[in-house]
């Protein structure tokens, strides 16, 4: 079932998406040569727990860290670690979950680390159109595979890819909750959105194809091709005539 939320309930997922867009923000600000990406979790969790919240992903279904640190070929769900240090050139995704007062919001951004390449730039810039694409069709009336459209239509015609594997989803009592938003598929398909629902709108962008692999960790998902990958996602909640961003 797709909850439809009530505006107490909107606000407390407002609350913990705020912390979301904080955490994120001094992320990108500290995405800089020589930062390993545990040192990067580190300064999320403080963010989080300074708001008074809990990282969402920390133990979930046995996830060891506070965010996902997934650099260049990193799809997603890369685990922190102090080996891995970032260098100039490299993009990195960072994707970050809190949960406020039983009410959750996620979301994620790509970004580069240094001077990156110009193609490293398009792709970031095509995941972040992308997902704007997409939250213009989460309003009233429109049905969840306009989203799935509007995303795949814009990053294929840029000459990338959409993660299939992988999907956008409901949230607010839990991290993921239905529907399911694939970031492809044809216009006028599935579920037809109504005021109050919450989804997280998520592009994976492959520079190469699409197919992944996932590591013997059981989480680093990465280009099978050892292509490039970008990752944007916002937490939003439906209106009549558009989306509000809640992250």
């Amino acid at each position: 079932m797709i909850e439809v939320r009530s505006p107490e309930e909107i606000e407390n997922i407002r609350r913990a998406g705020k912390i979301v867009h904080d955490a994120l923000a001094a992320l990108s600000k500290n995405a800089k040569p020589g930062m390993t990406t545990l040192e990067l979790d580190a300064i999320a969790e403080s963010v989080i727990t300074g708001g008074k919240a809990r990282p969402a992903f920390k133990g979930y279904r046995g996830y060891p860290r506070s965010i996902c640190t997934s650099v260049n070929n990193s799809v997603v769900h890369e685990i922190p670690s102090k080996e891995r240090v970032l260098e100039d050139g490299d993009i990195v995704s960072f994707d970050v979950g809190a949960e406020w007062q039983g009410y959750y919001a996620d979301a994620a951004v790509t970004v580069g680390v240094g001077t990156v390449s110009e193609s490293a730039i398009k792709l970031m810039e095509v995941t972040r159109a992308a997902l704007k694409l997409g939250i213009e069709q989460a309003c009233e009336g429109k049905r969840i595979s306009d989203i799935s459209h509007a995303v795949q239509t814009h990053v294929e015609a840029n000459g990338f890819s959409v993660v299939r594997y992988f999907v956008g989803h409901g949230i607010g009592r839990q991290l993921h909750e239905e529907p399911e938003i694939p970031n492809f598929g044809r216009p006028n398909q599935g579920v037809r959105l109504k005021s109050g629902m919450v989804l997280a709108i998520e592009p994976m962008v492959n520079e190469g194809g699409h197919d992944i692999t996932i590591l013997d960790d059981g989480w680093t998902a990465v280009t099978r091709d050892g292509c490039l990958s970008a990752h944007f996602e916002d937490t939003v909640v439906v209106t009549k005539n558009s989306a509000e961003i809640l992250t």
